[in-house]
């Protein structure tokens, strides 16, 4: 649920998955209710991103009510 990937420098957590669980909410209707494509959201849930758009980031956080942190987490080694 909460997907960590490893980097040279740390390892990041990506827990959008675990957020949209806890809150009941489908991608279906987090990519309706929030204009965000599905593929952009499934990376978020994966970890595989090669940048992050901090204007999805936002938009997921206003809509989620929670902070960054609760979407991705960063953990220098």
């Amino acid at each position: 649920m909460i997907k960590k990937l490893e980097i040279e420098s740390g390892y990041y957590l990506f827990k959008l998955e675990k957020l949209l669980k806890d809150n009941n909410i489908s991608i279906n209707k987090l990519m309706r209710d929030t204009n965000t494509d599905f593929k952009v959201i499934k990376r978020l849930m994966n970890g595989d991103l090669v940048r992050i758009d901090i204007f999805v980031i936002a938009r997921l956080c206003d809509y989620l009510n929670c902070k960054i942190t609760d979407i991705i987490e960063y953990f220098p080694s």
